[in-house]
Parts: structure tokens; C-alpha cells; sequence
């Protein structure tokens, strides 16, 4: 089939009718007045043969006309019913080849085939749409997000072939580079976790581990972090608690959520991890002294890319809660976010013990 130009339109034309169907339908009118050769032969022994050809005559021509009226009538009936829908859909369809996604199509007053596929359309052009622009918003997002750390690699590196730098700027603008590779490296690393688990039905890898004891390391590795902003950190983990789910994923959710809490909360802080179990789930609450976040924020938080806060931009590149929200789903988790400007954040993860799919 040749490609069609942008500015070509798709043209149908309708036949009145079919020559092949049009005779096939003359052939079984004729064969049913040929039916009346009884009658005909009743006029032909009673020696009135010009009455039976008269008789012929007229119902070879009532039949015909009878013939032409139903294929008009079909004819009419199969072009409003399935002709012009069709029609329309080729002419939306061309639109949307050419890029258009802003078409829909009426399915009212539809026969219900045409309908259907009326519905399917516009459902089709709804999620292209929607692909198309977190395509583009995804792209915008990821080539921001090399831009700053690549700039920031480029700049440092110039400034350290100049012959005049003191030792202690060397050093400084190396280590520079160094944390902005690291970013680099974060950011592509949960890019593929993300588009992994993505396509992911179920969750894999599934063993029985300690949950209480994954908490204490996952809340060790911080140490660092929670000393150099003085955070006072308060913990309720439970001894023990055996849990059946994927150790590695769970771990990424422990990392993040405790980083997120470090993040904002500001110097000489709080932040509260307690652990308990509640209807024979697990729950885990990460609590902060932060400055809270308003209702838009709740709602878009676990969006990709997305940072209500942009002072914090160099520490983080919002991908990591969009991520815990997808290994919580995978593991049959859930989180819920509770959080009141000026009085800070609770993040609550609640877990089965036992992995089901």
C-alpha cells in the first residue's frame, strides 16, 4: 500500500449497488415467476396466450423492480449503518497516524460492533496520548537530570587544568566530581530497578529473612548522614520478625525512605522508626521533624521525576520514592503518607508475612 501525504485525504466511494449481486438476485426473482408456468399454461390450454404473456411480462417486471428496491434499500441500510462509521474511523485514524491525538469519535446512535470499536478507538487514542506525553515528559526529566551533573563534571574538570590551583582547590574540585558521578550513577541505576520492575507481574526471589534486623543495618548505613546534621534518631524495632519477601527489594525500600527522611529534616532534628504488627501485618512507620508537605504534594509524591522541593534538588533525583511505591505493589504492600506543614512526615508501610501472589 503507498504511504499517504499529510494533506491527502482518505476518500471512500460507494457503488449504488453490486452488478454480481444485483443479478444474482434478478436470477432468483426470475426463477420464482417462473413459478407461475402453471398458470401459464392454464392461460396457454384455454387458448388465451397473449394474457400469459402479458402475465409474464408484468411479473418479470415486478420482480425486478422488487429486485432494485431491496438492494437500494440494502444498500442504503449497509452505508449509514457500517459506511460512514467507517469513514469516520479512517479519517480519524489518519489523524492519528499523522500525530493528532486530540480526536474522538461519537459512539452514540451506533450500532453495537460500530460502537464497540468506537470505544476501543478513543481508549486507544487516550492512552497514546498519555504514552506521548510521558514520553516527552520523561525525556524533558532525564536530559535535566544529566545536564546538571554532566555541567557540573565539565566545569570542575576545566577548572582543574588550570597551573594555579592550591592543592586544598584540587582536592575540593575532585571531590566535586566525584559526587556528581556518583549522582550520575544513583540516577541510572533506579532508572533500569524502575523500568524493570515495571514490566514486572510478580515479584521473585521470594526467601524468609529477618525484617527487624534488615531495619537495624538499613538505618546503620545512614550513620554518617544522621551525625553530620546532628538528626536525633529514635528507633521501636522489634527482636525479630520473620518475613517472607524479596530481601533485596524490601532493602531498596528501607534505603530510600530513611534517605527521604534525612533529606528534610532540617539540622538538630528527630526522625522516629517503629516497627510493629497490627491484624497480622507488618507495620513500619518512618516519622520526621520535617517541614511537612502540602495535599498537591501528597498526591503527586510517588510520581517519577517529581520534587516539590527544588532546594533539595542535588539530593535526589526523584525517582526513589516512584520506586518504593512499585516494590511495595509488587510485594503486596502498601504505603500511606500522612503529613502536616510545619509538623513534619509519616510514612506507614504495611506488609503481609507471607508473600502471595
Amino acid at each position: 500500500m503507498n504511504n499517504l501525504k499529510s494533506n491527502e485525504k482518505i476518500l471512500i466511494r460507494y457503488k449504488r449497488f453490486s452488478w454480481k449481486q444485483f443479478f444474482a438476485i434478478i436470477t432468483i426473482f426470475l426463477l420464482l415467476s417462473l413459478t407461475q408456468t402453471q398458470i401459464m399454461d392454464t392461460f396457454i390450454n384455454k387458448g388465451t396466450f397473449q394474457q400469459a404473456k402479458y402475465y409474464f411480462t408484468a411479473m418479470t417486471l415486478l420482480w425486478t423492480i422488487v429486485a432494485i428496491t431491496f438492494i437500494l434499500i440494502q444498500h442504503h441500510w449497509v452505508k449509514k449503518n457500517f459506511g460512514k462509521p467507517l469513514e469516520e474511523l479512517c479519517e480519524v485514524t489518519q489523524e492519528v497516524a499523522q500525530g493528532n491525538f486530540d480526536v474522538h469519535l461519537d459512539s452514540k446512535n451506533q450500532s453495537e460492533y460500530i460502537a464497540v470499536t468506537y470505544e476501543n478507538f478513543n481508549q486507544m487514542v487516550q492512552r497514546l496520548s498519555s504514552i506521548e506525553t510521558l514520553k516527552d515528559s520523561f525525556i524533558a526529566d532525564v536530559s535535566h537530570e544529566f545536564r546538571t551533573p554532566l555541567s557540573v563534571i565539565q566545569n570542575y574538570g576545566t577548572a582543574l587544568q588550570s597551573e594555579n590551583l592550591s592543592e586544598k582547590d584540587r582536592f575540593e574540585y575532585a571531590d566535586t566530581i566525584i559526587e556528581a558521578t556518583r549522582r550520575l550513577t544513583s540516577f541510572i541505576t533506579n532508572i533500569l530497578r524502575l523500568n524493570k520492575l515495571e514490566n514486572q507481574e510478580v515479584a521473585t526471589d521470594i526467601s524468609s529473612f529477618d525484617l527487624s534486623n534488615q531495619l537495624t543495618e538499613a538505618v546503620l548505613s545512614f550513620s554518617t548522614k544522621l551525625d553530620s546534621k546532628s538528626i536525633q534518631l529514635e528507633t521501636d524495632i522489634m527482636d525479630t520478625c520473620p518475613i517472607e519477601s524479596n530481601e533485596e527489594l524490601l532493602f531498596i525500600v528501607w534505603q530510600n525512605l530513611i534517605s527521604n527522611a534525612i533529606k528534610f529534616t532540617p539540622d538538630n532534628g528527630k526522625i522516629f522508626i517503629q516497627q510493629k504488627i497490627k491484624n497480622n501485618k507488618i507495620i513500619v512507620t518512618i516519622n520526621d521533624s520535617g517541614p511537612g508537605m502540602e495535599d498537591e504534594t501528597i498526591q503527586r509524591i510517588f510520581d517519577k521525576f517529581y520534587q516539590a522541593d527544588i532546594s533539595h534538588f542535588t539530593e535526589g533525583n526523584g525517582l526513589g520514592l516512584s520506586l518504593t511505591a512499585r516494590i511495595l505493589s509488587l510485594l503486596n504492600g502498601e504505603v500511606c503518607v500522612d503529613s502536616e506543614i510545619g509538623k513534619g512526615s509519616s510514612f506507614s508501610i504495611t506488609l503481609s508475612k507471607k508473600y502471595s501472589i
